[in-house]
């Protein structure tokens, strides 16, 4: 079985609180992580209709016929739920005497905040991480993920079109499946099932046509206006349908940084899937060799990136401080991380050749932001570490 780096952080909170959550997109291993750091745990998934029901019916007999501690799996399907575990929680001070998994996130954490405030840990996880599948290495540190180490590749690792084309979704991984053919399957069954559930699509072509053109936008400037009038919707029905993507986990939102360094900046976010396999999906890329001369390969290869270090930062537990830097002249940095006094610039190339060019943008920022940053990086798709003793290394992507 595959470590996630998580499983320190939550061993570590188990300590301290009653109850635990685990959210995230539905097939992102919330069940198996759950099972694997709390096997002494009871099981019960109120995906099942007959335990579903039961909770629903009789919440308190429920909670009887299944003691703690107790795994709950999919925890939304019975909102009522949440009050009576309150009253469970409140009984004893033992610790991790619940935990708990959900796929939508907002249900969940509205939930929670009404009924389980000050009782409840919750962690966001997401599908494997590079790190996670090839080269197992826990960071304890935001810094030591955006700083990345003198390590080489110690084990054969796919090239990068075969990683992309693949995505991260451990199902996939598990049982070597085939990644086009289960990815149908996941749209088909869970995104536009759960997208129906929470809200009133009534035409499902539409909203598939809505995926693929928020595919086509990816690594971009998110332009609500030219989906709306794509689609024949209303920009407020393009912007709901972008947040129910968010919350589930399909997609993040990486916003533009508010420091100006005397330059009018862009305002508009950029929109990035979470897995880049999903991605290359709705893009209509069916085998991993159609990456090399794609037209987007340059934006598919900056979204797996930029999604892998938006992951790593979640799966040591924090909230990842990630944003895009660009102004209206045109000077851009692809990923800032803002950590507090200084800010961490990240250029990303697709490019296989190594060029003291790749930089050219980035020392050109870093001179914009004299006193207000730290050591810049260039992460490209290379296969040698440059500029070691230099304020800017370039580092090919696996080394992240």
């Amino acid at each position: 079985m595959i470590n996630r780096n998580l499983e320190p952080t939550i061993i570590k909170y188990a300590e301290e609180y009653p109850v635990l959550a685990i959210v995230g997109p539905r097939q992102s291993g919330k069940t198996t992580l759950a099972g694997k750091v709390f096997p002494e745990h009871g099981y019960v998934s109120l995906e099942n209709l007959d335990d579903r029901s039961s909770a629903m019916e009789d919440p308190r007999g429920f909670l009887s016929d299944h003691p703690a501690p107790l795994i709950i799996d999919e925890i939304q399907r019975v909102p009522a739920l949440f009050s009576y575990l309150q009253e469970e929680a409140d009984k004893t001070a033992l610790p991790a005497r619940y935990v708990l998994t959900g796929s939508q996130q907002f249900l969940l954490m509205e939930k929670i905040s009404q009924s389980l405030a000050g009782r409840i840990v919750y962690f966001r996880l997401f599908p494997f991480t590079c790190n996670e599948l090839y080269w197992p290495h826990i960071d304890k540190t935001i810094k030591g993920i955006i700083t990345p180490g003198n390590k080489d590749r110690h084990m054969a690792v796919p090239d990068t079109h075969g990683v992309i084309f693949k995505g991260m979704y451990p199902r996939i991984h598990d049982r070597s499946l085939t990644p086009t053919k289960w990815l149908e399957n996941y749209v088909s069954t869970y995104v536009e099932r759960d997208i129906r559930q929470l809200v009133n699509v009534s035409d499902l072509r539409t909203f598939e046509n809505f995926l693929k053109l928020t595919a086509a936008q990816a690594g971009q400037l998110f332009n609500c206006s030219s989906i709306s009038n794509s689609l024949g919707v209303s920009v407020p029905t393009v912007k709901r349908w972008l947040s129910l993507l968010e919350t589930s986990g399909i997609v993040f939102i990486l916003p533009p940084h508010h420091r100006n360094f005397g330059k009018r900046v862009v305002k508009t976010p950029k929109i990035y899937f979470v897995d880049s396999g999903l991605l290359c999906f709705l893009l209509s890329i069916r085998k991993p060799d159609e990456l090399k001369n794609h037209p987007l390969y340059g934006n598919i290869f900056e979204n797996f990136v930029i999604s892998e270090f938006y992951k790593r930062i979640f799966h040591i537990g924090e909230m990842p401080p990630l944003y895009f830097w660009r102004d209206r002249l045109g000077n851009e940095i692809d990923l800032a991380v803002d950590l507090g006094e200084l800010l961490y610039p990240i250029e990303i190339k697709s490019s296989r050749t190594f060029s003291p060019a790749l930089s050219h943008g980035l020392k050109k920022w870093m001179n914009l932001a004299v006193g207000q940053t730290g050591e810049g990086l260039v992460v490209y798709d290379g296969e040698k570490r440059f500029g070691r003793s230099s304020s800017i290394a370039t580092v090919p992507w696996w080394m992240i």
